[in-house]
């Protein structure tokens, strides 16, 4: 991966870097809905996808981004929800609910990466309101995801970041990298599962999509934003 080495002239060994996507890569589903409907309960959950329901169809049918129906959900399900609620959620989430999501084999390749002292991140379009202490619990270096906005104490409903996906994930791992590698070049193995990973797989020296080698496509765009 040279796009992110920062000086030619370093001396430094590589560093070898294994970025992670989340939902369906290292768990085996989708875990945003989930999130919320055990935050939410029932009746609350129904009411946010009625209430996002246009914006959701639109995507599903794309006529609409999936930034654009991601924000309308959140905005419906988490505006107004106090960072101590959420907290709360989060804690009763990720102790009760993703130990039994993890993919075991996508969890044996991350504990061999840090065996062999590679650094590990998760890069996902997953929120940050529970992705973080996900990534803490699986020993991570970095988590870069989707940041929800918050004003005196209580979350708005809006991205404080764009959402981590597709060439997002590709420029916020490269800003990562610049600044914590500094010098040294960068080996990157990449997982992903879904076409919003394609880029950051283009972007890796040893990419796997669901599990398997990926091939590179010959037409990808690789530039890479100067450090």
């Amino acid at each position: 991966m040279p796009e992110v080495a920062a000086s030619p002239a370093a001396d430094a060994a590589p560093v070898e870097v294994a970025a992670f996507d989340f939902d369906a890569t290292l768990t085996r589903r989708d875990t945003l809905l989930p999130y919320l409907l055990r935050g939410l309960g029932w009746p609350r959950f129904v009411w946010a996808l009625l209430l996002s329901g246009p914006w959701l169809a639109a995507f599903a049918l794309r006529l609409m981004s999936n930034h654009r129906a991601k924000a309308r959900l959140l905005r419906v399900a988490l505006g107004g929800r106090t960072e101590a609620e959420i907290a709360r959620w989060t804690d009763t989430f990720v102790r009760d609910y993703l130990p039994a999501q993890w993919q075991p084999d996508m969890l044996a390749r991350l504990r061999r990466h840090q065996d062999l002292g590679h650094c590990c991140v998760i890069v996902s379009a997953s929120p940050g309101i529970y992705l973080h202490e996900g990534g803490r619990v699986l020993g991570m270096d970095g988590v870069l995801c989707t940041e929800l906005a918050s004003l005196d104490g209580a979350l708005t409903g809006e991205m404080a970041t764009p959402n981590c996906h597709g060439q997002e994930k590709v420029r916020r791992l490269q800003a990562w990298l610049a600044h914590r590698c500094l010098k040294k070049a960068v080996v990157l193995h990449a997982y992903g599962d879904s076409s919003g990973d394609v880029p950051l797989l283009n972007l890796a020296d040893y990419g796997y999509y669901q599990g398997q080698p990926w091939v590179r496509k010959p037409t990808a765009h690789r530039a890479a934003p100067r450090a």
